[in-house]
């Protein structure tokens, strides 16, 4: 049963990392311009799915957002084409922080079960030496 808890919460750990990843890739661009007959950058995001009995949990896939972003008319910008117009992504920094929050919570949450995982079986094999 200790192992089932490492191991379920071991894959958990593995979903939020790659989770936190997308987010941080997400907000680190959440400023890259590109002209608008480029492709905005396109926002990467996790969707997790429960393996079957105990097998914990994996990412099932990595969709990405929309590539046509959105036009912002910066005349000044280098990048602007000939209406003074550039492609920003379609990214809401908010929805990013929210989910980095999330992210971090459950990685937390599971590194935690991990531990007092640890604790319970060194606390068995302790007894069994003394017992």
């Amino acid at each position: 049963m200790t192992f089932d808890a490492i191991g379920i919460a071991g894959t958990a750990l593995t979903v939020h990392r790659k989770w936190l990843d997308a987010i941080s890739d997400n907000i680190a661009n959440v400023n890259t311009v590109t002209r608008t007959s480029d492709q905005a950058f396109r926002a990467r995001y996790i969707e997790a799915q429960a393996g079957a009995g105990t097998s914990g949990v994996y990412v099932r896939s990595t969709p990405m957002g929309d590539a046509n972003g959105r036009i912002v008319n910066q005349p000044d910008h280098p990048l602007a084409d000939a209406n003074g117009n550039v492609r920003y992504p379609d990214i809401d920094l908010n929805e990013q922080m929210t989910a980095l929050i999330m992210a971090q919570r459950g990685y937390q949450a599971n590194a935690q079960v991990v531990d007092q995982a640890k604790q319970i079986y060194q606390a068995a094999l302790q007894i069994g030496k003394n017992g």
